[in-house]
Parts: structure tokens; sequence; C-alpha cells
């Protein structure tokens, strides 16, 4: 399926883009080799291919889970408004 000048010019006025006469051409033809690629790509034949969740079957790196600092709660809660058993006290939000 090849698009037309017009079709473009179109397609611009719907996209709110503004094209200038002279980027036109250009951007038909780019418009078609992409058109013309998608078309190639749906001729493959794919039956029997299991679809992926992802293209790249992969694991993710995880960090070691190792301590990496040290504990500073009561630093913290020493400067905290309210502080009861090691909690953080904070008003009533929700009667």
């Amino acid at each position: 399926m090849a698009l037309e000048r017009t079709e473009v010019e179109k397609i611009a006025h719907l996209a709110r883009l503004g094209l200038a006469e002279a980027d036109l051409p250009r951007t038909t033809e780019t418009l078609n080799n992409i058109l013309g690629l998608i078309d190639r790509m749906q001729a493959v034949d794919t039956c029997g291919i299991e679809p992926l969740a992802h293209p790249l079957e992969t694991t993710q790196r995880l960090r070691a889970d190792v301590v990496t600092e040290r504990n500073q709660r009561d630093a913290y809660q020493a400067i905290a408004p309210a502080v009861e058993d090691g909690l953080y006290l904070v008003p009533r939000v929700i009667e």
C-alpha cells in the first residue's frame, strides 16, 4: 500500500504537523518505506512460533542482599516529634 502526496498532507493535517512543501516528498517516501517494511513483516509465516513476553529471555541481575549501612534508628527517633516503642507516632488522618 503506497501513500500518495495528498494522503500524506491529510495525515499531517490530522496529526497537526506543519510540513514544508520541500519536506513532503521525503516524508512520503519515508512513510511508504515504513509501510513496505510492515507488509514484509506481515508476510512472514509465524505458525508454530510461541509469542514472547519480552524479546530477551533473561533473568534480572540482582545485587547481593547484604547490609550496607549501620542501624541509625535511635539517632533518627531521637529527633522525631513523637515515638513510642520504636515506632513513629503521627496524627490520626481517618476517623
